[in-house]
Formats: structure tokens, sequence, C-alpha cells
């Protein structure tokens, strides 16, 4: 078993009932995501010690959230109480050609005004093997961004292994803020993740022959990009999620992962999606436990696109799946038939 940390915010998730939209819904479904919170949930579910870094306020809705974890095994004890509010996100679900929307209220949540001298770095990652982030949390404040920034030193230091998504909003942040922080991280990360989109609106590093609005990927663009990402930074390995968007409801979804010398490619999935919402997390987490416990890249990087696969089939942001689960997908058992 490895013992996996993931650092980041967890958010309540508000969404109308089915594909209604927010200026028409008469109420909201309930539920609990965040980029690496959903990382985490992935990991325990597989088996891993998956433990949550965090802060959230200390009443009702925190603790809410605190038990949305546990009861998939992740560990929150490393969760601190502290702040006033927990962040909030609405999802309105798109279908066919109308796009899923989300709207963001999560200033100053407890992650966001938390500072790096409150959390006790050598407890955190006594016996750890691996730290994951995402480009979301150092986007919430100056004091997460500083928050990040001590976390892959301290990881680093003690000899972790560091993945990234970068995963840019827009909503959240500049592209320009978004370069210059995510510039002064790049450099403890050992895997960098990021789909179609990411490296350009982060680093500029963009694929040619590619229409990410017409659902156009073309793979030699995005070897380069990753080639890129190798040169400037020196990461032992990227991963870049390709996804065609032919519409809200029908998305290809594929990969690549490579490190530098050899170049992998996933088998292509077309999904008919349930919720998209945590797709890119349920790869991290499925591309983080492969390739701590299977035999290749390859292997690793077709464990984690099966896994996102079966993630946008499911309600909410984690990916209930379990490891046979994701493996009878890889290989070959895509017909949905009912099993009995």
């Amino acid at each position: 078993m490895n013992r996996i940390i993931t650092l980041g915010e967890i958010m309540l998730r508000l969404s109308p009932p089915g594909y209604e939209r927010i200026l028409q819904t008469e109420s909201f479904d309930v539920k609990f995501g965040g980029g690496e919170a959903n990382v985490a949930v992935s990991l325990a579910n597989y088996g891993e010690s998956a433990a949550f870094v965090s802060a959230v306020p200390d009443n009702l809705l925190g603790q809410a959230a605190i038990n949305s974890l546990r009861r998939y095994g992740v560990d929150t004890s490393l969760i601190l109480r502290s702040g006033k509010r927990l962040g909030i996100y609405y999802l309105e679900k798109g279908a066919s050609q109308r796009p899923s929307k989300v709207v963001y209220d999560r200033a100053a949540s407890s992650i966001s005004e938390v500072s790096a001298d409150q959390f006790d770095w050598d407890n955190i990652f006594s016996g750890a093997d691996w730290l994951h982030f995402t480009g979301i949390t150092p986007a919430l404040s100056d004091s997460a961004a500083a928050l990040c920034l001590e976390a892959v030193k301290q990881a680093k230091a003690k000899g972790l292994q560091v993945s990234c998504d970068l995963n840019y909003r827009k909503n959240l942040w500049s592209k320009e803020k978004a370069g210059q922080v995510m510039e002064t991280l790049m450099p403890y990360v050992d895997l960098c993740i990021a789909n179609e989109e990411d490296a350009a609106d982060v680093f500029g590093i963009k694929a040619k022959h590619t229409d990410i609005q017409q659902g156009s990927l073309d793979k030699e663009g995005y070897i380069e990009v990753a080639k890129e990402l190798i040169r400037r930074f020196g990461l032992k390995r990227v991963a870049i999620t390709l996804r065609e968007s032919l519409s809200a409801s029908t998305n290809n979804w594929s990969a690549l992962l490579t490190d530098g010398k050899e170049f992998n490619f996933a088998k292509k999935y077309t999904i008919q999606i349930v919720d998209r919402v945590g797709g890119g997390d349920s790869f991290g987490a499925g591309l983080i436990y492969g390739l701590l416990n299977l035999d290749s890249d390859r292997e690793a990087l077709e464990f984690a696109t099966a896994a996102s696969c079966l993630k946008h089939t499911i309600e909410g942001d984690y990916n209930l799946v379990s490891v046979s689960e994701v493996t009878a997908l890889m290989k070959g058992d895509g017909s949905g038939r009912v099993q009995r």
C-alpha cells in the first residue's frame, strides 16, 4: 500500500436536478467535491492510503465535507478546522449543444486564508510516497499559492514524488498570473498533467494543427507540447488528456503519457456523458495508481484513461469505481451489459 497526500480545497457542490438550468430550478442537489479531494477518493477506492490536506470551517458544513471523504476511506486527520466558510460551486449540467456551466462562490474560503506555517509538514509527509496538487489551489489566493510552494518544497526535501494537474480556471485568475505562479512551482514537480488547453493557457505552449472548438486534435502537436514542458521544467513525465468534444453529451476521450523518450497514446473511448466534472481528477488518480503499482507507463496510462472514462458515467465529483472495474474496461469489456 502506498501513501499519497493530496492538498487542496473541498467544496459544497449545488446542482439543479437533472438537466434543469440554474435560472429555472427550485431546488439543488447537494454533493461535495474538488480537484484534490476527488483524487484522494479515487485512490482510497483503489486500496491506497490516501490523505487529504486542507482547511474547512469548524461548523456543520465543514464536518459534512469531512464526512463525505471519510465515507470512502480517505484519511481526514490532517484537515485543519479554520476560517469561516466552505467554498461553494454551482454546476449547471449541459446537454447536446448546450455546454455545462460552473459558478464559483469560494472567495474567503477556509483554505484560501490559511498560511503554510499552520501545517505540520513533518507529520503530513511522514511515511508518504507522493504529493498531488492542482493549479486550482494556488489560484485561490496569494497565501494559497505560498502554501503550495511550501508543500512542494517540503515534499521534495523528504524524497516524495510530486504531481501537478495544471487545471487552469479562467474564473479564478488570469493567464498571466497563472503563468507567473506556476513557473515557481513546476521546478518541484515530477509529473505534470494537463488537458488539451492548459499548457497553452498557462505557459503559452500551443499544439499545432488543433482546433478545440471543432473537436480536432493533432497527436504530433501534443507530442511537441509535452517535449517543451519537459525541456522547460525538467519534468520526469508529462501526461496530456485529449478530449474531442462532439457535444456536451458525447466526447471522445484519450490521453498521452511520455518521459520525453517514449510516447504512449491510450485507447480512445467514445463516452455518453452522465457527469463530466471530476473527469480529469479521475485520470490523475488513475495515473498515480498505475505508476505506483503497474509494470509499465503504457499500462499506467491505459488504467488512467479507462478509469476516467468510467467516471464520466457517475454522478458527482467522486469516481466510485474499483480496480477490477477499471481493469475489465482496460481489457476490452466496455459493452455495458448487465452483470449478474
